[in-house]
């Protein structure tokens, strides 16, 4: 069922900053950031030849990545992104073995542009995991 790891996910509390550690001492390519109400997220994907790092800040207070920030006040690792041919038929299936599905249990259009859903964190070793469609 699962494809490729598609990103690991970094919420920061600031963006600017990570994403200027990443360019200059890492010497990585770095993406413009993007915002994402839907999320409560502004994203930048850093990219690797392998795999993409997203770094993650809060829009506001109401963003999940507040909460998380607050308990982990200079960031931390927030989840782990992998690909799926067919997220609904991936959902079905988790959702049998009785794996978490979060939200309303339906896809929303992630920072790619693709569809996206997110499995408890209790379901998967204490890991946020996020599930992606190609």
């Amino acid at each position: 069922m699962l494809g490729r790891l598609n990103h690991v996910a970094i919420a920061v509390p600031d963006l600017a900053a990570a994403s200027a550690q990443y360019r200059t001492i890492l010497g990585a390519e770095v993406n413009e950031p993007q915002v994402l109400p839907e999320h409560g997220v502004t994203v930048v994907f850093i990219n690797l030849p392998n795999t993409k790092i997203e770094l993650l800040e809060p829009l506001d207070e109401a963003s999940p990545i507040t909460a998380f920030l607050a308990m982990n006040p200079s960031g931390g690792m927030h989840h782990l992104c992998y690909e799926v041919e067919d997220i609904l038929a991936a959902r079905d299936r988790l959702k049998a073995e009785g794996a978490r599905v979060l939200g309303d249990g339906e896809p929303k259009i992630g920072a790619h542009n693709k569809p996206v859903l997110f499995l408890h964190p209790k379901d998967f070793n204490g890991t946020l995991i996020e599930l992606e469609q190609v």
